[in-house]
């Protein structure tokens, strides 16, 4: 008998030393191939891009995991308790591993197999097991990949302290709607940071780990609330929160308010979809969608908004001159009218409009439904809200509404002020146009609109529009014949000219009035934009030179040194223009563009600016007296001061007496140029203040004809106009700084020479070494001509400066208030 239970106890022993043998032999094998667990260390989770408006207001966010880092100590103690009492009420007690739940797992798992479920069943892991999963190891259900995340869990639990792997587990978890880490889920679910949350709303996002998509708040609401609610007790279970409130939290319904994504200012789409590129080019993808950048952009929002409106107004207004083209849809009725026109979706930019549906429509009235607010859920509002759209209302519709509106016609509304209920009809315009406006001194962005509406269409006119600016581009050609010898008061002859071009063709520019004026001052020229006397003078200070302006100013970077493009004949773009007129008005200065003032790394580094100038001084760790800190400007000087106040004062004159006299209401000092292109198929007004510099392009995508009555003075000066009345309200009026050293004298406008007392004469600044003339001096001028001149000149005296003469003789009348030269 003793032999006997010698011999079972030595084949137990046998057994149970095998038995820990192969455990040992399986436990090394699935312990060889454990993931570097020390990498967690060193871990970066991609974090959320936030690009923000100079005032700080959020514009966008970009990220493709939607993750907010938050330091475990600024996560409120409410929060954790909630993930805590839901996922591991013992995390602070085990050493990685949570002996019940690993119980809980074998008990499930045990019967599932009695049930015929051979298939493993999840649950059971602690926090540190979840982080080991999450971050080192796959998500297959298999007996090694559990028995490889408890060693990990024990590993990881020997390394980093409790707070640390909590840290980790509450930025790295998708808690659903594309969030990533807990609080990217608070902004996402309910708007709010963490420290805002309540207890329900703890509660619930602590609830998400089991599966998102279980406890989707729409999808699948009464689990959510289910699940919420056995956190809760769970909370109350553990202490953390009282019978009491549990109750009341119990009874709260889910409250989920999902986050737009996107621009998060519906006018600074174009604005915010440009810096997204930039940041692109400067960083890559993987940065800009995962590195946690913190941006500071040069936007101000009610700038921009004033750029938007006054943008929309004019291409309104101009499309509206067309009359009404056809409905937004048509669509059947059915038995709900409301359910029929959600359907159609709206321009979600364009809030100050309504889509509606024609219900009935007699003589000049219609009555019409407004398309009801989709749910949070998706889903279609239950409000049905009727309207009339009175016909007296739409000015710019000539026919009575039934002899353009059918029922089941879906069109925009909005709501006359002061009338309830009564909407008049709107229409998206098919002219587009752009508006930048920035800082003259530093090139700082501070408003863009690049179309009507970024819903729309996301091609933004204002950077990847390539159009004409016609004689906008101008003042390049006459800045750099001031800057190489000539003066304001200088002469050129307006008269015919013949170019032969390369292919053997004539060229024969023309005014836009296919008139010529004879003998012009460079300022005349420039105020009543005279395409032939602008190529007189090209062709004197020749076309490499201004060819090379052009670049300096940044307009092109190669421009063909041939004379038409001294008309604007090349390509450019709206945000290239603006910031050439930016560089007069900045003294001569480059101004080179820019939307991003600083980016900071997700440590808070900055790792760029865009103002590069130098300050002497700034570095001193502490003050002994010494002065204030000097800012030294190192940006190219591409113009003379002296040359860039001559032409500023020219285009001033443009405002008071030329092209651009619709600006003269701003009643403050404004400088600028008119364009309008051949056929009138771009119109363009680019102007500045010493506080602003602003570009207003308009024009059809498909470029073709805006009509003969559509000129740069028309049609773009106006939207400037608008947009400076509301930017600088408020702001005293300042003058154009003149550089020390200059001369001024009084200029007869008609012959550029010294004005006698008692003649019209404007007041004209001269370098040093220059002044007026004391007789006319005539670029262009040959002695065929000489006689006619003079005759012209003695005739102006004896009739006033609206007498004309041709070259051949003869005069007549002509109003000078006439601006016309093709491109002007």
């Amino acid at each position: 008998m003793l032999r006997l239970v010698g011999w079972l106890f030595g084949f137990g022993m046998f057994l149970a030393l095998g038995a820990v043998g192969a455990a040992a032999i399986y436990l090394t094998s699935v312990s060889a191939n454990l993931p570097d667990y020390t990498v967690l260390k060193d871990y970066q989770p991609p974090v959320t891009t936030r690009v923000h408006a100079a005032d700080g207001t959020l514009l966008a966010e970009f990220a493709r995991e939607r993750r907010l880092f938050q330091p475990v100590e600024t996560v409120p103690p409410l929060l954790v308790h909630a993930f805590l009492s839901a996922e591991d009420k013992d995390f602070y007690r085990h050493g990685g591993i949570a002996i019940d739940g690993v119980f809980r797992a074998l008990r499930d798992n045990l019967l599932a197999r009695m049930d015929g479920n051979s298939a493993i069943q999840g649950g059971g892991s602690s926090i540190t097991q979840q982080v080991a999963k999450n971050f080192l190891l796959t998500s297959e259900q298999t007996w090694d990949r559990k028995i490889q995340e408890a060693l990990l869990a024990i590993r990881i639990e020997s390394t980093f302290s409790k707070d640390r792997i909590l840290e980790l587990y509450l930025n790295e978890i998708f808690l659903g709607l594309n969030s990533y880490g807990v609080a990217a889920a608070a902004l996402n679910y309910f708007d709010k940071a963490l420290y805002q949350l309540d207890l329900a709303e703890a509660a619930y996002i602590a609830a998400l780990p089991k599966g998102p998509n279980n406890y989707h708040p729409f999808r699948r609401p009464q689990a959510a609330i289910e699940r919420r609610n056995w956190v809760i007790d769970r909370m109350v279970e553990n202490g953390y929160a009282s019978f009491e409130e549990g109750e009341v939290a119990k009874a709260e319904p889910l409250n989920v308010l999902p986050r737009e994504g996107g621009s998060q200012l519906y006018s600074a789409e174009y604005f915010t979809e440009e810096v997204r590129r930039e940041l692109a080019k400067l960083y890559g993808e993987d940065q800009l969608y995962g590195g946690g950048l913190s941006v500071r952009t040069t936007l101000e929002p009610k700038l921009q908004e004033y750029a938007r409106r006054a943008l929309m107004d004019g291409l309104i207004a101009y499309d509206q001159s067309k009359g009404f083209r056809e409905p937004v849809a048509s669509i059947e009725l059915g038995d709900d009218w409301g359910a029929d026109v959600a359907k159609v979706i709206p321009l979600s930019d364009v809030p100050e409009w309504q889509l509606a549906v024609v219900l009935e429509v007699s003589g000049n009235q219609a009555r019409i439904g407004l398309r009801p607010d989709s749910t949070i859920d998706g889903g279609v509002a239950e409000d049905r809200v009727e309207g009339v759209l009175s016909g007296p209302e739409i000015a710019w519709v000539s026919q009575p509404l039934q002899d353009i509106l059918e029922i089941g016609d879906v069109v925009y509304v909005s709501p006359v002020a002061g009338q309830t209920g009564i909407y008049t009809l709107q229409q998206i315009p098919e002219i587009e146009g752009a508006l930048v406006a920035m800082d003259p001194r530093t090139g700082r962005v501070l408003a863009m609109v690049g179309g009507f509406s970024y819903a729309m269409s996301e091609f933004n006119r204002a950077t990847q529009a390539l159009r004409q600016p016609g004689s906008s581009f101008k003042p390049i050609v006459y800045a750099a014949a001031l800057d190489n010898g000539y003066t304001p008061a200088s002469v050129v002859l307006d008269a015919p000219v013949e170019i032969r071009n390369g292919d053997g063709t004539i060229w024969r520019p023309e005014n836009y009035a296919q008139e010529f004026y004879g003998p012009q001052t460079l300022r005349r020229g420039i105020e009543r934009s005279r395409n032939v006397m602008t190529v007189r003078l090209a062709k004197d200070i020749g076309m490499p030179l201004v060819a090379e302006y052009a670049r300096l100013f940044g307009v092109y970077d190669t421009m063909q040194p041939v004379l038409a493009m001294a008309l604007g004949a090349g390509e450019t773009t709206d945000l290239r223009m603006t910031a050439a007129y930016a560089t007069i008005a900045n003294g001569g200065r480059k101004i080179v563009p820019t939307l991003i003032d600083r980016v900071q790394d997700r440590y808070g580094v900055t790792v760029y600016k865009h103002d590069q100038r130098l300050c002497q001084g700034c570095e001193a760790s502490s003050w002994h007296g010494q002065g204030e800190p000097t800012i030294i400007d190192n940006r190219e000087q591409v113009l003379d001061p002296m040359t860039a106040y001559q032409i500023t004062s020219m285009m001033e004159g443009v405002v008071q007496r030329g092209t651009g006299t619709a600006a003269k209401v701003l009643n403050r000092p404004v400088a600028g140029k008119t364009g309008t292109t051949n056929d009138y198929k771009d119109a363009w007004f680019v102007g500045f203040t010493p506080e602003l510099a602003v570009g207003v392009y308009v024009g059809y995508d498909q470029p073709r004809s805006m009509g003969s009555a559509v000129t740069g003075g028309s049609f773009a000066v106006p939207i400037f106009t608008e947009f400076m009345q509301k930017a600088l309200e408020g702001k005293p009026a300042t003058p154009f700084n003149e550089p020390a050293g200059m001369t001024s004298a009084l200029i007869n406008p008609n012959s550029g020479v010294q004005a006698f007392e008692g003649e019209a004469a404007i007041e004209e600044a001269f370098k040093p070494g220059t002044g007026p003339n004391l007789m006319t001096s005539v670029i262009g001028l040959d002695a065929n001509t000489f006689n006619d001149i003079q005759r012209q000149q003695q005739m102006q005296q004896q009739y006033g400066s609206g007498y004309m003469t041709q070259p051949s003789g003869g005069g007549r009348f002509m109003d000078p208030s006439l601006d016309r030269g093709g491109f002007f």
